[in-house]
């Protein structure tokens, strides 16, 4: 078995699906947790002071409780949540692309380790099997199918 196994575009989506799902299942149940998160594909609005910044190393982990887990919520292939960060509480809404969470916690147990590199060619990825998506359901004719199915 090799690492590669774990940057193809099958397992990304498998291990995305398993993200989403479990992090769903966590708000169902109203279980706080945590997440261990790669700093570099983290977007923070507005952006972090520097010396904050500067702070965090390569991986940070973010406890998802409280206002924060109030505030938390996934969209579009993001997890996102408001948190204060550094001695000021810098307040700043943080949107983590779901394969940069590298592992989620609840207490001290590891729920889900994620092996897949996230990449802008993922985000597109998703963004295009998304749009292919709203196109097939758009056209009313194969609204009519999925129906069926169901």
């Amino acid at each position: 078995m090799t690492i590669n196994l774990f940057q193809t575009a099958e397992y990304k989506t498998l291990i995305t699906d398993h993200l989403l799902k479990t992090i769903a299942y966590l708000f169902e149940k109203q279980q706080e947790f945590s997440m261990a998160c790669e700093v570099k594909h983290i977007q923070f609005s507005p952006v972090l002071p520097q010396e904050i910044q500067e702070s965090f190393n390569e991986v940070v982990l973010f406890i998802i409780s409280g206002y924060t887990y109030e505030t938390a919520k996934l969209e579009d292939g993001y997890f996102s949540f408001e948190a204060g960060f550094g001695s000021e509480n810098f307040g700043s809404t943080v949107s983590i692309p779901l394969l940069a969470i590298k592992q989620i916690f609840v207490a001290e147990h590891p729920i889900v380790i994620n092996l897949a590199e996230h990449t802008e060619e993922t985000t597109s990825l998703q963004n295009a099997k998304k749009n292919s998506m709203e196109s097939l359901l758009n056209n009313p004719e194969n609204q009519k199918l999925l129906k069926r199915k169901k």
